[in-house]
């Protein structure tokens, strides 16, 4: 099977807001039925039209959660756009599971760190880790997707289980090796939603459950493309720690609206408003770009690339609300900037835990949580069959009325 040329990431998922909706737009009308009937078949690289692509454009909500759902209750049902609704829901739940537990996270970075010493002492992981990467495992479906992967930064989510069952148990790679290798690459790579998906697919997230790849499965939802040859029979569970004790859901750290306020963003939330709403007037920006810290290896120059153009169509678009705009190479200089600027606070949109987190911390930068996320966190306790009972209410503040 020969791939055709793809085409490069940033002129499938151009970083702007407007590339966003007008996705959004395209979409809406497959949100319901269509949706939950083909949401599962991965058809190609370039035939992906039954879920919704949107993932980019979230992740740095260029476009928000928020936005999306309302934006399909008003043309679906919420029995029939379910399906969808629960998807985005997802990484809602995802990242305040690990906001309750981001020890989780420093978890596994450890574990990755003792992979990457592996892979420079061990020669026949070292091996087996490169041909993973590079498509070369001779695995036909397996290597499409680490290939997909690499060129276009974006993978089916249904692809992305099935390629972890495979780096996991066929391949009996380091699952923190595969979990790197995708948020190197991945467009919409995010800690929250990557880290504990590896997880889940490896047993260790929802303990005793783990993922196995089937080659009916991958030849019924790959359209025949794929039956894939020698894959393991099984996926017996990997060991790990229990979960660490749950700690509260985030809250808002309190600011001074009549203070001279600094507006601090990073790749982890591009959607201001919220705090304009709430009173912050900015007498000047910066940006902190933190996606170096998503890896101890290079992060894909797409990645780097996208979210330096959501930054720079951020920074147009809120050109009048946001004073001099300022773009910071690290968390050391905002102290600094603020010096500078007059400021007596910096204020940021809650930085979910990961490298922008990471940078933040000990700043003093005041951090405040949107709405959605204030209320689903409380929730996200458990797993997400208990989590999903409170989507009708989380449903409800978002479009403002009962979502029948």
């Amino acid at each position: 099977m020969t791939d055709t040329a793809p085409l490069p990431p940033l002129d499938r998922f151009p970083p702007t807001r407007a590339a966003g909706l007008e996705r959004l737009r395209d979409f809406l009308p497959r949100a319901g039925a269509d949706y939950a009937r083909r949401r599962n078949h991965d058809m190609g690289r370039d035939a992906h039209d039954g879920v919704s692509q949107l993932s980019p454009w979230i992740r740095r909500r260029l476009i928000t959660e928020e936005e999306v759902l309302a934006a399909v209750l008003a043309r679906h049902s919420r029995s029939a756009a379910e399906k969808f609704v629960q998807e985005v829901v997802w990484r809602t739940f995802w990242k305040g599971w690990l906001e309750r537990r981001p020890s989780v996270w420093t978890m596994y970075r450890a574990g990755l760190a003792r992979a990457l010493d592996r892979v420079a002492t061990e020669g026949g992981l070292r091996r087996d880790w490169e041909a993973a990467c590079h498509g070369e495992t001779g695995i036909d479906a397996f290597d499409a997707w680490a290939r997909e992967l690499v060129e276009t930064g974006y993978l089916h989510n249904h692809a992305r289980m099935w390629f972890a069952s495979i780096w996991i148990f066929t391949l009996r790679l380091p699952w923190e090796l595969g979990a790197d290798f995708f948020l190197r690459h991945l467009l919409d790579g995010d800690p929250a939603s990557n880290t504990l998906s590896w997880r889940w697919v490896a047993g260790l997230q929802t303990k005793g459950k783990s993922y196995l790849a089937r080659p009916d499965n991958i030849a019924k939802y790959t359209g025949g493309r794929f039956r894939p040859e020698g894959l393991a029979t099984s996926a017996p569970p990997l060991d790990g720690p229990e979960h660490p004790p749950l700690g509260p859901a985030p809250v808002s750290d309190p600011i001074d609206p009549a203070a001279p306020t600094g507006l601090l963003l990073t790749e982890e939330d591009l959607a201001p408003g919220f705090l304009f709403e709430s009173g912050v007037q900015p007498r000047a920006t910066a940006f902190l770009d933190c996606t170096a810290g998503l890896s101890p290896l290079a992060v894909a120059p797409h990645v780097s690339a996208h979210v330096a153009g959501a930054m720079e169509d951020t920074a147009a678009r809120w050109s009048e609300r946001f004073g001099p705009v300022t773009r910071l190479g690290s968390a050391d200089q905002i102290a600094d900037w603020a010096a500078r600027e007059g400021l007596a606070q910096v204020v940021t949109p809650w930085p979910c835990t990961g490298p922008a987190a990471d940078a933040l911390a000990g700043t003093g930068v005041l951090r405040r949580v949107r709405a959605l996320d204030a209320a689903a966190w409380p929730h996200a306790t458990h797993g997400f069959f208990r989590f999903k009972t409170h989507i009708p209410a989380l449903l409800g503040q978002v479009t403002g009325r009962d979502a029948a």
